[in-house]
């Protein structure tokens, strides 16, 4: 098994040499660093919400509601971060999770995020809206073996469209489909407001759009010939406020995909996805990006993990470190799914600098593990946790 731990002592011995790391080492630091670096509309879109921004904000506060609860003399030095997921053992209970217009953060955005996942077998769920097409950074991902890559469905209204791109993640050999159900249109966000920016209106983002052969039949001319129009016809397609749960269940007889549901907060919604056919939600609030005002994600993951829902639950919205991870896992996740805390380390370093957050946020996982007295992180349950207030 993978000792993730060890980076702790590859910095210090680094540091014994006088070599002092060049990237933050918190998630705090890193997205201070990156707001240094990063155009101002470009870090507005990735570190803005919905609203007053209060459900980004509820997301940060429920980790510090709950407290780890050490045991000791339990023989941890030995420990093992592997999980089972979706048929599949990976080497860590860690995802990226999808984040688009990357290409607003840095040159062949999706290109040096997936290598850098690749490399520590943590994989990356695409996001359709990619600034590089899905077949190039499926390409890059089975290039490195443990290279896993799901691809995220933001479902468009033109039934013929979504079935494309579809088949054409399966076809590049994507091993599940992440169909995002709390993003059906775009929330009100201040920040992107105030900039008057939304990545998309310049293209970016468009990459798996203007390369399928669907989108394109739908236009007078070529994207590369008239990208006004391509664009215009993206606005049109994107918002599809008429999914139903049906809609679901005709999509499961369409692919031999898994499919995880992304964006569930309540119970109810999680029994309906299982019904629907769905091999695993992720529990999220999209970052605190859909709904001003709604619930934390973690306390819905634990009304949800209550309920018994007959699938496995992953989860996302507001982890910033290991021990965050740890918590969500004590409370019914699965897995859990990293966003912007990677996309602040492709801002400062680019790959090397996704490849830092991961690594960081393995090893203290691993080590947060250990020191809780667990030697599996699939020992961690409700009983690893107290309630701090």
């Amino acid at each position: 098994m993978p000792r993730f731990a060890d980076y702790e002592q590859e910095i210090y011995l680094r540091g014994s040499r006088g070599e002092v790391p060049a990237l933050p080492m918190t998630a705090t630091e890193m997205e201070a660093r990156a707001r240094e670096l990063m155009a101002p509309r470009a870090f507005g879109y990735v570190a803005g919400a919905a609203g007053l921004e209060q459900t980004a904000a509820a997301n940060l506060e429920a980790f510090r509601r709950w407290s780890l609860w050490p045991r000791q003399l339990l023989g941890t030095a030995a420990r093992d971060l592997s999980v089972e997921l979706l048929g599949t053992k990976l080497p860590s209970p860690l995802l990226l999770a999808p984040i688009g217009a990357l290409g607003a953060v840095a040159e062949a955005a999706e290109i040096k995020v997936a290598r850098a996942a690749a490399s520590l077998g943590v994989p990356v769920v695409l996001s359709t809206v990619s600034s590089t097409n899905l077949e190039r950074v499926a390409t890059e991902l089975h290039a490195t073996a443990g290279g896993v890559g799901w691809f995220q469905l933001y479902w468009p209204d033109d039934r013929e469209l979504a079935l494309s791109l579809v088949s054409r993640a399966e076809t590049a050999g994507y091993s599940a489909l992440v169909v995002t159900v709390d993003t059906w249109t775009l929330a009100w966000r201040p920040r992107d407001l105030a900039n008057g920016y939304l990545p998309f209106l310049t293209g970016e983002g468009l990459a798996n759009y203007l390369s399928d052969p669907v989108f394109r039949s739908r236009l007078e001319a070529e994207p590369e010939v008239d990208p006004a129009a391509a664009i215009a016809l993206w606005t049109r397609v994107f918002n599809h406020p008429g999914l139903r749960w049906e809609d679901l269940s005709w999509l499961r007889g369409q692919t031999g995909l898994p499919i995880v549901v992304k964006g569930i907060c309540h119970p109810d919604d999680a029994h309906q996805a299982a019904e629907a056919g769905a091999a695993a939600v992720v529990v999220s609030n999209h970052g605190g990006r859909q709904v001003d005002g709604a619930a934390a994600a973690l306390d819905c993951l634990g009304d949800i993990a209550s309920s018994s829902p007959p699938l496995p639950l992953l989860f996302d919205s507001g982890i910033r470190s290991g021990a965050d991870c740890a918590k969500a896992l004590a409370l019914g996740a699965r897995a859990v799914l990293i966003g912007r805390p990677y996309v602040y380390g492709l801002a400062v370093g680019g790959e090397e600098g996704v490849r830092h957050v991961l690594r960081c946020l393995l090893a203290e996982l691993d080590l947060t593990v250990g020191l809780t007295g667990h030697a599996r992180v699939s020992d961690l349950s409700p009983a690893s946790l107290r309630r701090a207030d």
